[in-house]
């Protein structure tokens, strides 16, 4: 007989993943419809098709394409000026989940201030509980991601500090 697994707290809701997919570009740029976390896996594995960052950076309001967001997408500023003549090659697999990661941070950010531009101001500001670091500078490595996350769900439950 098998046992049913249960959801856990970390498994994205369909309702999330379909926002992170918009702020990606939707079915239309991804070329499926994803479902569940294991959908977006295997869309990651094989690469976001570089349109994806391109339709992401597009709906960016305050953040630029600067040395921050380099650090948290895993791209130069230069190598993405080039991939721009290539829109359909796909990006390698640390790009693609950098990317989706900035996305996800991004999108539960918007939900936690209510709007994405509130989001991006927070994210390029330095923060109290990450001792006045800008939450985008993190994301240049797993541990800061970490760190982010852990900070976004503190003042989503109202723990400021």
């Amino acid at each position: 007989m098998a046992i049913p697994l249960e959801k856990t707290a970390a498994e994205p809701t369909n309702n999330e993943l379909q926002r992170v997919a918009r702020l990606l570009g939707g079915t239309r740029i991804l070329s499926r419809h994803l479902r569940s976390a294991l959908d977006a896996h295997e869309l990651l594995i094989h690469g976001l098709p570089g349109s994806a960052l391109d339709h992401l950076l597009e709906q960016l309001v305050f953040i630029q394409k600067t040395d921050s967001l380099e650090k948290a997408v895993g791209m130069s500023l230069r190598t993405y000026q080039r991939r721009k003549d290539a829109p359909s090659k796909p990006l390698n697999q640390d790009q693609s989940g950098r990317t989706w990661k900035f996305a996800e941070i991004l999108s539960k950010a918007t939900d936690v201030f209510g709007s994405q531009a509130e989001a991006e101001q927070w994210l390029e500001r330095p923060a109290i509980g990450l001792d006045q670091r800008r939450p985008i500078d993190l994301l240049a490595t797993p541990a800061g991601v970490e760190l982010v996350e852990d900070y976004l769900k503190r003042l989503e439950y109202g723990v400021y500090a």
